[in-house]
């Protein structure tokens, strides 16, 4: 019998649609594995091309064996060279789209993905994260930041070289707004961060954990809004990942490539978007909002429904997607 489902956070309302709901293991998709080449001539992105990129912000590693690059992107949705005002004409509202648009580029290895790095390569890919959002977030006239991966055709991604980006915008966007607003409200009734009572009621009911670690914990929500979409919270209360630790990057790295591990093997390595949501720049630690990591494989399509109505329907049942990735064995987990 299908189910509609609020989601407490979002307050989006979604339809688990049990009757006609897919096996977990029948999202994977059968595609052709394309052998990619540890290093490519003409990517800018691989190890002796670094000519062919913009300007560099950061570096970790040394001159010839770098470990992580920032890059500005050389097609910028974003520009700081941008000029000019807000202009608010009746209903006609405008702002020149000045921030930053970097792209990190994960490892220098042309073949590879975060499912595929040890441990220290995905905790260093953090680090490079954190540096620049704490570098950005002292920039004039910046309000969010914006970190995101895009993995696969499905998922947007135009090269092949293992990398994600970041945006610094100038405004707060209205999903993040209305999800402090809802935060906001939930701690003036209750007086919890709804977050943090969020981890607390998952880790109690069990049945939507995909995986626990010392400092994280990435769960499927209860109103899932597609098959295997997925978050992973910090255990400790806070608002701004820049301030996350170094005991808890080297955790972070090892609960994100494990899960991305289990969806790599258990599902086909299907594509994916994961994104950082943190507390806008003006706001940093708040008692009602709590920082974490999105993860949405691009295994189903939106369709009329969806668009008509602003709602989802979801053909996975969220426990026993969850059910599921636990199981699956990893060959290998450093």
């Amino acid at each position: 019998m299908a189910e509609l489902r609020q989601n407490v956070i979002t307050r989006e309302w979604v339809i688990i649609a049990t009757e006609r709901a897919k096996r977990p293991d029948q999202f994977a998709r059968e595609k052709e594995a394309i052998a990619l080449p540890p290093y490519a001539r003409n990517c800018p992105f691989c190890p002796g091309n670094e000519e062919d990129t913009s300007v560099e912000s950061l570096r970790l590693g040394d001159e010839k064996r770098w470990q992580v690059r920032a890059v500005a992107n050389k097609y910028p949705a974003l520009s700081l060279e941008i000029k000019g005002k807000r202009k608010v004409n009746g209903i006609y509202r405008s702002l020149p789209a000045v921030g930053y648009h970097e792209v990190i580029i994960e490892h220098p290895r042309h073949d590879l993905t975060t499912a595929l790095l040890n441990v220290e390569d995905v905790a260093q890919i953090l680090r490079a994260y954190r540096q620049r959002y704490a570098e950005i977030s002292h920039a004039p006239g910046m309000q969010t930041i914006i970190i995101f991966k895009n993995h696969g055709k499905d998922a947007a991604t135009s090269l092949e070289h293992p990398h994600s980006q970041l945006a610094a915008i100038p405004i707060v966007p209205h999903q993040l707004r209305s999800r402090i607003e809802e935060a906001i409200r939930h701690f003036d009734d209750t007086g919890e961060c709804l977050y943090c009572r969020t981890l607390e009621d998952e880790l109690e009911a069990g049945e939507r954990i995909v995986l626990e670690s010392e400092h994280f914990v990435a769960f499927m929500p209860y109103a899932q809004l597609s098959p295997f979409h997925m978050w992973i919270f910090p255990r400790r209360h806070y608002s701004s990942f820049d301030k996350i630790s170094e005991p808890e990057i080297l955790d972070l790295a090892y609960n994100l490539k494990t899960v991305l591990a289990k969806l790599y093997y258990g599902l086909n390595n299907p594509d994916y978007n994961y994104t950082i949501r943190s507390i806008p720049l003006k706001e940093q630690e708040t008692v009602y909002f709590h920082w974490y990591i999105a993860i949405i494989p691009r295994i189903s399509k939106t369709a009329g429904f969806e668009l008509g109505s602003g709602m989802y329907i979801n053909t996975a049942s969220p426990e026993e997607s969850a059910q599921f990735l636990r199981d699956v064995q990893l060959p290998n987990v450093e």
